[in-house]
Order: C-alpha cells, then sequence, then structure tokens
C-alpha cells in the first residue's frame, strides 16, 4: 500500500495530463488518506479470498450437494469467527499501515449487523442436509442406528409426496440400505460410487430412485448461468430469424463442448449414411 502511494504522488507531480494528476491527487486525499478505507482494503481482501475459493468449488460441473453444504458452512462458520476474533487482527493489520503512511488511525465504532442474511441465503442447503443428509456418504449412513435410519428414510419419503403419492416407499428403502450397508466394509464411498454400486442389482429399486434424486438436485445456478452465456453467442441480431430447433441443438453443442470432443465424427457419418441408405433402398 504504501509502494502504491509513493507511485499516486509521483504521477499526482509530473504527469502531464492535468485530469490524471487531479484524480491521483483526488485519490490520495479521499481514499489512501482515510484510515476507514485502508481497514475495508484489509477485510475485504480476506473476505473475497475466501468466497473466491469456496465460489470456484461450487462452480465445477462435478460438484455434489454434500459438498456445497460443507463448503457453505465453512462460509458462514468463517465470517462468524472473522466478527469475533479476526477483525481485531484486520484492525492492526490497518493501523501498522496507517502509521506508515502517516495516517491517524481512528475508526469509528459502528453497529454490529447480524450473520443473518448469509444464513438465510442458504437455508435450502440446510433443508436439503435434513432430507438428504443420510445419504451424502457411506460415513453417515454406518452411523445412523436402526431407529434413526428408518426415520430418516420416512422423512424422506413424506418430503417427496406430491398428491398422496411418493416416488419411494420409506419402509422399503430402510430395508434395502440397511441390508447394503451390512456389506460395505470400511469403504470410503460418495453418492455417486454408492449409486452405481447399487445399480449393479435388481434388487434396491428405492435406493436407486434416492440417490439419483440426491445427485440431480441442482447445487448451483452456475450451469444455467453458463448456458444463457452461450445463449448470447448463438442468437443475436444477425441470426434473429434461427428456428428453435436449430438454437437448442446449437446450445448443446456448445454447452457439451468437452464431451463433444470426444465423439468419432467418421463414425458417426458412417452410421448417418447407413441407416439412410437402408431407408432409401426400403422406399424404392
Amino acid at each position: 500500500m504504501v509502494e502504491i502511494r509513493e507511485a499516486l504522488l509521483q504521477v499526482a507531480d509530473v504527469d502531464s495530463d492535468s485530469l490524471v494528476r487531479s484524480e491521483a491527487k483526488s485519490f490520495l486525499t479521499n481514499e489512501l488518506g482515510d484510515f476507514e478505507f485502508l481497514l475495508d482494503i484489509v477485510i475485504w481482501f480476506h473476505i473475497l479470498y475466501r468466497i473466491n475459493f469456496v465460489s470456484k468449488y461450487l462452480q465445477s460441473k462435478d460438484m455434489l450437494i454434500d459438498v456445497a453444504y460443507e463448503k457453505i458452512e465453512e462460509l458462514v462458520s468463517f465470517f462468524e469467527k472473522y466478527r469475533e476474533s479476526d477483525f481485531n487482527d484486520a484492525l492492526d493489520s490497518a493501523k501498522e499501515i496507517a502509521i506508515k503512511m502517516d495516517i491517524d488511525p481512528l475508526f469509528p465504532k459502528r453497529r454490529e449487523i447480524p450473520v443473518v442474511s448469509l444464513k438465510s441465503r442458504f437455508e435450502q442447503f440446510q433443508e436439503y442436509g435434513k432430507i438428504f443428509g443420510f445419504l451424502f456418504n457411506f460415513d453417515r449412513l454406518s452411523s445412523l442406528v436402526d431407529m434413526s435410519l428408518k426415520s430418516s428414510c420416512s422423512r424422506l419419503e413424506n418430503s417427496l409426496k406430491h398428491n398422496g403419492h411418493s416416488d419411494i416407499n420409506g419402509d422399503e428403502l430402510y430395508v434395502e440400505l440397511k441390508l447394503r450397508r451390512e456389506l460395505y466394509v470400511n469403504e470410503k464411498l460418495g453418492p455417486i460410487e454408492i449409486l452405481k454400486d447399487l445399480e449393479l442389482f435388481d434388487c434396491y429399486p428405492n435406493a436407486v430412485i434416492a440417490y439419483r434424486i440426491l445427485l440431480t438436485i441442482p447445487v448451483t445456478v452456475a450451469s444455467a448461468e453458463r448456458s444463457f452465456s452461450k445463449l448470447k453467442l448463438l442468437k443475436f441480431y444477425l441470426c434473429s430469424t434461427m428456428s428453435q430447433e436449430r438454437l437448442n441443438g446449437l446450445a448443446m453443442i456448445s454447452i457439451e463442448n468437452d464431451l463433444l470432443d470426444k465423439v468419432d465424427y467418421e463414425e458417426l457419418i458412417d452410421e448417418f449414411a447407413s441407416k439412410n441408405a437402408r431407408r432409401t433402398s426400403v422406399f424404392k
């Protein structure tokens, strides 16, 4: 920060552009000369670093709801801890910078605002945790006693009910999970691995449905936002007459570009040609 101030002082003194000199002097006086601004920089550095770290996790394509739930809990805990103890460390760091820059390190005490908005924003994740938490991984599943497991299965059945019908039967799900977890021995399995294992057999229909629902719950809106970003590139004013079918196809190709790179085009063309050749011979 001291180096930045020195650079701005030099710009304010020697730059040939009067507007640049004026803006540099204004920034030195109104921002870098204010202790509150220095404290904001220190605080925002720590906060944005942590938020960016969690954000990258949440935007990954293979993000699972149990991992997202864990990262959100960690972020909320970070804010709570930061307010209780780390804020004083940030204040000390800002004071050290202010003293080096000959700024009076006075900061008026503000009214404390509770971290309620952050918690309320992720209440849905907490609700998912209550409903699907016992399925997040094998450790959670194996830690439940029979009564708790049966209660969790019944709660999941009730949450999936619509017009009196549910996608699963809680009692049957309890029997399936109880039977299957006895076959796992000290294995660290996530929901994807458990689902793949269950699909190898035909005797766990309710468990398969439960894990499929868990794994298809949208964790974030990152995928939808990426889709809209692609849409802006595909449909613009020069392509305003594009049909819906063509737009859907191009959007799917653009969104699933990584998967498309693995497609064997020669084999696809040959298969398409052979089907059309057979169709032609039939109608002749």
